[in-house]
C-alpha cells in the first residue's frame, strides 16, 4: 500500500480485527489481548501505518504535547540535554510532542502557572501532562507545575510542601555516593573529600547526607566543601585548591557537579599532586620493590614519598578524583575520571515512558520507578602497573 496513505482500517482489515480494537492496541488502551496488540503493531509497521495525529487529539482532548521543566542551570549542562533527548525520542513513540517550558514562563508565580482553580491555566491548556526534572523547594514553580491539573512525573522526588506528583523515577543517589567512596577507600584514600552541590533537591539533599553519614559508619572524616548546583571547571578548581592548601591531607576528591571535575585535575596539577594512586599506593609498591628488587610501577615513583620528619602526608601527595556524574568532561579528562554513569538519555526516556504509560491508562498513579546507575571506574583512581 505504497500508492497512498495507509490507514487505521487497512491496518485493522490485515490484522484481522475491529477498528476499534485497532486503535486501542496501537493506543495501548482498551482491553487488548497482548498477542492481538503485538499483532496489530507489527502490521502497522510493515504497512508503514503513521497516525493522523490531529486527529486522535481532537477525538480525546487532547493537546498531544507533553510540557518539560528542567532546572534554571540546565541549559550549560550535558546531562539534562542528553536527558532531554531521551524524554523526546520516548514521548514521540506515543505520538506526543514534547514543550520546553523556559523560565520566564514557568516560573512566573502560581498564577501564571495554573490559574486560578490549578486547571484553567496557561500549562494544563498547553499540555497532556508534565516532566518536572529534579525540582528544587526553592523553584518558584514547581508548586504551581504539580497543581497545575494534568498528571505530573517528577525526575527525583519533590522534597516540598506541596501537592504530590503523579509519579517518579528515581535514582538510588545515596548508594551511588557511597559506591565512590568505598571504591576510593579500596584504592588507598584515607582522607576524601566530597565537593557536594547546594541546593534543595532531592539529588544534592541525598549527597550531602549521604557523605556525613558514610564518614561516621566508617569512622573516617570526610571533608565537605559546598559548590554551586552547577559547578563550573572554575569554581570546582578555585574549591579544591583551598581544600587542598588548607588540608594536605586530603588524598581522594569526589566532585558533585557535572562537568566540573576537570577543574579539580587542574587544582592537583597546580599543587604538583599526581592523580591516580595514593600514599598507601606508592607504600604497597616500594614494599613489594623491597620483597622482590622490582621496580616499582611509574605512576607510583612520580611523586615524592613522605620523610620520617614529616607529619602525614607530603604536600605533593598523590590525589585520587571521582565525579558523580559521567560525561564528555570526565571520558575526555587527562587522566580519564571514574565517574558515575547516570545514563541521562534513558532516564528521560524512563520518566516520558513513565508519563505516557499513566496518561494511556496502562499504569495507575503514584507509580515510582527506579532507575540504575553505573560505576565507570578510569584512571583517576587507579594506579599504574605494579
Amino acid at each position: 500500500m505504497t500508492s497512498r496513505t495507509v490507514t487505521l482500517l487497512d491496518v485493522a482489515r490485515t490484522a484481522g480485527v475491529s477498528k476499534s480494537t485497532a486503535s486501542d492496541a496501537l493506543q495501548g488502551s482498551g482491553r487488548v489481548a497482548e498477542a492481538t496488540r503485538d499483532r496489530v503493531r507489527a502490521v502497522a509497521e510493515e504497512l508503514g501505518y503513521r497516525p493522523n495525529s490531529a486527529a486522535r487529539r481532537l477525538r480525546r482532548s487532547s493537546t498531544g504535547a507533553i510540557g518539560l521543566h528542567l532546572p534554571q542551570t540546565a541549559t550549560r549542562l550535558d546531562y539534562y540535554m542528553n536527558l532531554a533527548f531521551g524524554a523526546v525520542a520516548r514521548a514521540q513513540e506515543d505520538g506526543f510532542d514534547v514543550v520546553l517550558l523556559a523560565p520566564a514562563s514557568s516560573m512566573g508565580g502560581a498564577g501564571d502557572a495554573t490559574g486560578p482553580g490549578g486547571a484553567s491555566g496557561p500549562v494544563a491548556s498547553r499540555v497532556d501532562g508534565l516532566l518536572v526534572i529534579d525540582p528544587e523547594v526553592g523553584d518558584s514553580a514547581v508548586p504551581g507545575l504539580l497543581d497545575a491539573g494534568v498528571p505530573v512525573v517528577t525526575g527525583e522526588r519533590y522534597l516540598g510542601p506541596t501537592a504530590a506528583p503523579t509519579g517518579a523515577v528515581i535514582c538510588d543517589n545515596a548508594a551511588s555516593l557511597t559506591a565512590l567512596l568505598d571504591h576510593v577507600t579500596d584504592r588507598g584514600a584515607r582522607r576524601p573529600a566530597v565537593l557536594t552541590p547546594a541546593g534543595t533537591s532531592a539529588w544534592a539533599t541525598a549527597l550531602r547526607a549521604t557523605a556525613a553519614s558514610w564518614g561516621q559508619e566508617h569512622g573516617v572524616e570526610v571533608a565537605l566543601r559546598t559548590v554551586p548546583f552547577a559547578a563550573t571547571p572554575g569554581e570546582a578548581e578555585e574549591t579544591t585548591l583551598a581544600l587542598l592548601r588548607a588540608d594536605p591531607a586530603v588524598d581522594a576528591v569526589i566532585c558533585a557537579p557535572d562537568g566540573a571535575a576537570p577543574g579539580v585535575l587542574r587544582a592537583a596539577a597546580t599543587l604538583g599532586r599526581t592523580v591516580g594512586t595514593t600514599a598507601s599506593d606508592r607504600t604497597d609498591s616500594a614494599a613489594v620493590s623491597d620483597r622482590t628488587g622490582e621496580e616499582p610501577g611509574a605512576p607510583r615513583a612520580e611523586a615524592p614519598r613522605p620523610t620520617d620528619d614529616e607529619p602525614g602526608p607530603h604536600p605533593r601527595t598523590p590525589l585520587l578524583v571521582a565525579s558523580c556524574v559521567d560525561g564528555t568532561a570526565t571520558r575526555s579528562a587527562e587522566p580519564p575520571v571514574t565517574a558515575v554513569d547516570l545514563r541521562p538519555a534513558a532516564y528521560g526516556r524512563a520518566c516520558a515512558e513513565l508519563l505516557c504509560d499513566i496518561l494511556a491508562g496502562r499504569t495507575p498513579p503514584d507509580t515510582v520507578r527506579l532507575h540504575a546507575w553505573a560505576l565507570e571506574t578510569r584512571a583517576s583512581t587507579t594506579a599504574g602497573p605494579a
